[in-house]
Order: C-alpha cells, then sequence, then structure tokens
C-alpha cells in the first residue's frame, strides 16, 4: 500500500514527504483518513528516508520493518480528504545492526496534527530474518 505521493526535501538525517487523503480509499471514515494511519505515513516516510541515503551512495534500498511507535499522539480523530498532509521523519539513532529511531510528525495547515517516536529495523538479511520470525 502507497500512501506517500512524493518526496518533498530530504537529506542525510530526514525526510519530508506528501499525502494527500482520498475520500473513498479502502481505509474512508466518514469520507476521513483515519488518524491511526498517520502510523503508516511515519512508515512510508522513513522507508523514503532510507531508501534515498542508500541510493545516494550508490546502493539498493533493503526491505525493513516498523517495530513499533511510542507515544503516538493525534490532535484530531481524522485526516481530511482532500487535504495535502506532510509527513517528517527526523533520524535520532541508528547502529551497525540496523536497528534505528525517528521523531516522526505530520504537518497539516502549519499545524502538527500528529507526532510519535518509531523504532524500526533493517536486518541485513532479510529473508532469513522473516524466516527466523516465522519458525515456531
Amino acid at each position: 500500500m502507497l500512501l506517500v505521493e512524493r518526496v518533498v526535501a530530504w537529506d542525510a538525517q530526514h525526510a519530508v514527504v506528501a499525502a494527500t487523503p482520498k475520500a473513498h480509499a479502502w481505509y474512508s471514515d466518514e469520507g476521513a483518513m483515519p488518524s491511526w494511519i498517520g502510523i503508516e505515513l511515519m512508515a512510508q516516510a522513513i522507508a523514503a528516508h532510507v531508501g534515498l541515503v542508500a541510493r545516494s551512495h550508490g546502493k539498493p534500498p533493503k526491505q525493513g520493518v516498523l517495530l513499533g511507535a511510542r507515544q503516538y499522539r493525534a490532535a484530531q480523530p481524522r485526516f481530511p480528504a482532500g487535504a495535502e498532509l506532510f509527513v517528517s521523519a527526523r533520524m535520532t539513532y541508528r547502529d551497525p545492526t540496523g536497528l534505528g529511531a525517528y521523531d516522526s510528525a505530520i504537518t497539516l495547515d502549519d499545524s502538527v496534527v500528529a507526532t510519535a517516536n518509531v523504532t524500526v529495523y533493517e536486518p541485513p538479511d532479510f529473508a532469513m530474518f522473516l524466516k527466523q520470525q516465522l519458525a515456531p
């Protein structure tokens, strides 16, 4: 599922992406995007950042997983259809094993409408990671 429409800005430490909720999308709640989908928007902003940084070093993007989000706060229950959301993800931690953390925010009309600290993991071997997670 791709909710992010474009990259607005990025550098080695952060990325800003844009997304516009659709009134008749699969997630529609009273014609708007439920704010809990903000976690996915943040995850997609992080994925865009990680991919852009990898490509800037001549490497292909790797697969990763969202481990969790701390203190997700949304100022409203839904994001209105047709309104452009800007989702920022600023890296606050990254270690050699692939574990990382980002402070993320969603802005609507110059007001922050959601925030969270998101933890992600980019395993060196994604297929092996999945196999280990699915093993009995």
